[in-house]
């Protein structure tokens, strides 16, 4: 990888940035400096990289020239109004919101499936949302074989997706039950300890929520298949970190679990964890603070000619949001794409 790299973390301070600046660290991404991006009110904040402290910046357009790559780990509204300011100034912007996902001639890219869109960037590269990029990492292989026609998921979603101050309702919700005081949500819609909500985001047509039709949007703009079936149910759960996925796939072509298990045992970005006599399969405990996905459960969807069941489970801050935006930074720097 080229020396002399100038990348700029906007939202520093947040969960994911953290972990970006974390996940820089661990893959040795090279780098000359690291400019730690956030709020104003975080001016002054210091961070630790490798065996530096990087004190924090508010955002300015002088940051952006500096930098040849920005990392976005904030919220929409707030990359709608300051990635033009780094893309004019000719930095890279790798946006983890949703605000650009889902523009024409912008790259929404998980590098296990479709690394080679990023060159058709213009300035601005999407990162998905954390459930769609494990899902797709996962089914792509397999669609490569069989072709997909159909497929149905409902995710379990930890709380830490709704960043740190969902971890830290889990905790005061937690609390107050074991000492039978008054639970009061504030981050989800109803006390999140000892219960799941089937409630993520904003409902929208068809009673579908926004969380779930992200999925359905951005797996077939990702997977380059615009009438691709799919039907979604996205569910919080009282777990911190990783997310979890039921998938059901049907398939164009006949399709196996012994197949499916070869395939996806050699895909990149994939554990395979399937051994039910043993009690091997996925779990979100296991899983957390790892970039690949794991999949286990695999059998045959007895509902459909050609279906496959699975349990897939990934870390959603690792390669839900972290890891797969500094992959596709990797590649836009390997291929001097900025």
């Amino acid at each position: 990888m080229a020396k002399g790299i100038t990348l700029a973390v906007v939202g520093a301070t947040g969960a994911v940035g953290q972990e970006m600046i974390k996940v820089l660290a661990e893959r040795d991404f090279e780098i000359n400096e690291l400019i730690c991006l956030a709020d104003p009110r975080e001016e002054g904040t210091k961070l630790k990289y490798k065996d530096e402290v990087v004190t924090v910046q508010k955002v300015s357009e002088e940051a952006f020239k500096k930098a040849d790559i920005a990392l976005f780990a904030v919220g929409s509204d707030v990359s709608r109004e300051i990635a033009p300011l780094a893309v004019k100034n000719n930095c890279v912007v790798i946006d983890n919101s949703y605000a650009f996902r889902l523009e024409k001639g912008v790259p929404l890219v998980v590098p296990e499936v479709n690394a080679e869109d990023i060159k058709e960037h213009k300035g601005i590269i999407a990162n998905p949302n954390c459930s769609t990029i494990i899902m797709t990492v996962a089914i792509n292989p397999i669609h490569k074989k069989y072709g997909l026609k159909r497929v149905v998921v409902s995710t379990y979603q930890a709380v830490s997706g709704a960043g740190i101050a969902g971890i830290h309702e889990l905790d005061e919700h937690i609390k107050a039950y074991m000492n039978g005081e008054e639970i009061k949500p504030s981050v989800f819609q109803y006390p999140i300890a000892f219960n799941l909500i089937p409630h993520i985001d904003v409902f929208v047509d068809h009673d579908y929520t926004r969380e779930e039709m992200k999925m359905v949007w951005e797996t077939r703009k990702i997977m380059h298949m615009p009438d691709l079936k799919i039907a979604a149910t996205a569910v919080r759960v009282p777990v911190y970190r990783s997310h979890s996925e039921s998938i059901n796939l049907e398939t164009e072509k006949s399709i196996s679990p012994e197949g499916v298990r070869e395939i996806l045992s050699k895909a990149p970005g994939i554990v395979v964890q399937d051994n039910p006599e043993q009690k091997l399969y996925p779990m979100p405990l296991y899983t957390s603070d790892k970039d690949e996905v794991f999949v286990g459960r695999i059998r045959k969807d007895i509902s459909a000619d050609n279906g496959i069941a699975m349990w897939v489970v990934g870390d959603q801050i690792r390669k839900g949001a972290a890891t797969n935006a500094i992959q596709i930074a990797e590649i836009v720097v390997e291929n001097s794409l900025y």
